[in-house]
């Protein structure tokens, strides 16, 4: 069993004299793997004639293209950069908890063997969230929740199949997605407050948020050992 006053006391803690490097990994997981915000275009109107008309179509279509070009590049920079950044950013808060704090792990994946691995499972991940989410929104919700865990698990095995990662990940989180959705819900209040300023504010929570999450990784770590699911051997725990 674990609370949600527990992880978040630890977290706190663990950022003491770390509280800025820990900022920049969440900043760059933030950047490269978090929120798309999808603008829309409106219509351009002024100026009378068809020629005037013809302007206005033709910058139309010249700002569509512009962004539908950003915004496929921010998505091929998720996928192909984003992924391994954002298991990287997992590592960094899991050994930070352990007492090692290395901004390094941020790109610890791009110097070693397994980004192809870690890349696959990742966008195989999202994949399927997309599927569950099409079928329906409390299915792809639930699915969120069971796949929580695949990127620190990779952080301790980036060798991990993708399938045993997904499967891991749902056995972690079995009877516990509640409980996880309700740590969330206690984030709320941190999260309008940051808002008030600009959204800015919401920038410097997120590492307690990234380091309460980690701790809630090691938790539920620690009870897969305990109940079978998994090994430290598998995980590359030093005993």
């Amino acid at each position: 069993m674990w609370q949600r006053t527990q992880l978040k006391g630890r977290a706190k803690k663990v950022l003491k004299g770390n509280y800025w490097h820990a900022f920049a990994v969440s900043l760059i997981i933030l950047i490269t793997g978090g929120s798309h915000n999808h603008g829309e275009i409106g219509s351009t109107t002024g100026g009378t004639g068809s020629t005037g008309a013809g302007n206005v179509i033709n910058l139309d279509y010249e700002i569509a293209f512009l962004v539908g070009a950003v915004i496929i590049l921010i998505v091929l920079l998720r996928i192909l950069i984003g992924y391994v950044l954002e298991v990287g950013g997992r590592k960094y808060f899991i050994r930070l908890s352990e007492g090692e704090s290395k901004i390094s792990y941020i790109g610890y994946f791009f110097r070693r063997n397994n980004y192809t691995n870690v890349f696959l499972t990742m966008f195989l991940r999202s994949i399927y969230l997309i599927l569950w989410t099409l079928l329906l929104i409390i299915p792809g919700i639930i699915k969120f929740y069971a796949y929580r865990m695949v990127p620190y698990i990779l952080a301790d095995n980036p060798e991990i199949g993708h399938r045993r990662a997904i499967k891991l990940s749902e056995e972690m989180t079995q009877g516990e997605k509640w409980d996880i959705f309700v740590l969330d819900l206690s984030f709320l209040g941190w999260i309008i407050l940051g808002s008030l300023a600009l959204g800015v504010g919401i920038l410097f929570v997120q590492p307690y948020y990234d380091a309460t999450n980690a701790e809630l990784y090691l938790k539920l770590r620690k009870n897969a050992i305990a109940n079978g699911l998994s090994s430290k051997h598998e995980l590359n725990i030093k005993i």
